[in-house]
């Protein structure tokens, strides 16, 4: 039994009905739908425009999905949608989804492994065509499953062990380099690299290319600090000491990401020390706040938005069936100098 529409309920234009309106058969008017405009002449291609607009004719996603084996869904995985870097990766993947006429499904994980895993599978269930991924730290099951659905996926900033996958990303080596050389030119006689929990490639390469580099300047001191982002009384004592170890010496804090140099920022004022006079302060990302943060925070700038353009590049191209070896296609970084770091 067919389904009755209900009574004052807008009826919905079936594409039968913009091939009556154009005067045409719905095949011509499955290729217009299709981008196959090529194949019909002008005038059949104004007819059928015209009807569309006329009875606004909706398309069904779900039906021209069961016909081409595509959804013409992505689907959107990051860590934490509160942190600035994420936000703007989302922006730069969602302009090129619409560019390419797409549509993006976002699901923030908020660094939960469960949760990463969850929406791992869910996005598979929906039939998206590719994932785009800022991993917390995919377990062994969760990598087997996609491998075994041939899901393609892109991964942003953070590599998964034993899994072949593109990854688009800072060149951490470079960047971290620069600004250790940065901070060392400026005079800063005892550094303090501080990370969050190094259980993620990024924050490794960052903390690991800091103490290569200081080696290279055993007349300079270099300590390293882990701390949990929620831990404000040990990032307190963790500040405190390091001061308290050095008092002839110019000391500053490199922070591992944006988030972290916030909470720094914040336990620094909580004590009264204040950056760019008492101590040097620098952190990776650009934050929106930190030229207006006291004489402004020395930060290292990721070119994020075309981060997830390029990540939205690539992930379409292995959709489209492109078998090269996987490949890590690393950004360079720009340091932003400010009044946190400067000479005296």
């Amino acid at each position: 039994m067919s389904k009755k529409q209900e009574p004052g309920a807008p009826v919905r234009a079936t594409i039968r009905d913009v091939a009556s309106a154009a005067k045409t058969g719905k095949t011509s008017v499955s290729r217009y739908l299709n981008g196959e405009k090529d194949l019909l002449s002008d005038a059949l291609k104004e007819r059928i425009g015209r009807a569309i607009a006329l009875l606004d004719y909706q398309p069904s996603q779900m039906a021209r999905s069961l016909k081409s084996g595509q959804t013409r869904l992505i689907g959107l995985i990051i860590a934490d949608i509160t942190n600035p870097y994420s936000v703007e990766v989302m922006r730069g993947v969602e302009a090129a989804c619409r560019q390419q006429g797409l549509t993006l499904l976002v699901c923030n994980t908020n660094n939960e492994l469960d949760q990463e895993k969850h929406y791992l599978q869910l996005l598979s269930s929906y039939r998206v065509d590719g994932i785009v991924v800022n991993a917390v730290g995919m377990r062994e099951a969760a990598i087997s499953t996609l491998q075994q659905a041939n899901l393609p996926m892109v991964l942003i900033d953070r590599k998964v062990a034993n899994f072949a996958c593109d990854v688009i990303g800072l060149n951490n080596v470079e960047a971290t380099q620069m600004m250790t050389n940065h901070l060392l030119q400026q005079g800063f006689e005892a550094l303090l690299f501080i990370s969050e929990p190094a259980t993620i490639n990024t924050r490794f390469d960052r903390l690991r290319t800091f103490l290569h580099r200081m080696q290279q300047s055993p007349q300079h001191i270099a300590e390293q600090g882990e701390i949990e982002i929620s831990n404000t009384d040990g990032l307190d004592n963790l500040l405190r000491e390091f001061i308290a170890r050095h008092p002839d010496k110019r000391k500053a804090v490199m922070c591992v990401n944006g988030t972290l140099t916030l909470q720094v920022a914040r336990a620094m004022r909580r004590q009264g020390i204040v950056w760019g006079q008492d101590i040097g302060l620098s952190g990776f990302d650009e934050l929106d706040w930190a030229e207006l943060a006291g004489v402004g925070i020395t930060t290292l700038k990721q070119p994020t938005y075309e981060m997830g353009v390029a990540a939205l590049g690539q992930l379409v191209a292995r959709i489209q069936g492109n078998t090269d070896p996987v490949k890590d296609l690393e950004f360079s970084g720009e340091l932003i100098a400010r009044g946190s770091t400067a000479a005296r």
